[in-house]
């Protein structure tokens, strides 16, 4: 089953199966190594300020709106 970013708890990996919205938003993201295949496990995922994800070795923060168009798969 695929689910937005935003639906995966704390602690919780997908793997990136699509990314939604315009080529803008899906280029940046891809330079932040955010891409179809790639895992990514959330490390904060509640309360104000933005999401905080790891990608490998990276954490990366990024807002809401863009969390909502990176569609998942639950590892």
């Amino acid at each position: 089953m695929y689910v937005p970013l935003t639906a995966l708890n704390e602690g919780e990996a997908g793997i990136v199966v699509d990314i939604q919205g315009g080529p803008n938003a899906r280029a940046k993201l891809v330079a932040m190594g955010i891409a179809p295949g790639v895992t990514v496990k959330v490390i904060k995922g509640r309360g104000p300020g933005p999401m905080i994800i790891a990608v490998g070795s990276s954490r990366i923060a990024i807002g809401w709106g863009i969390a909502r168009k990176i569609i998942v798969r639950r590892v």
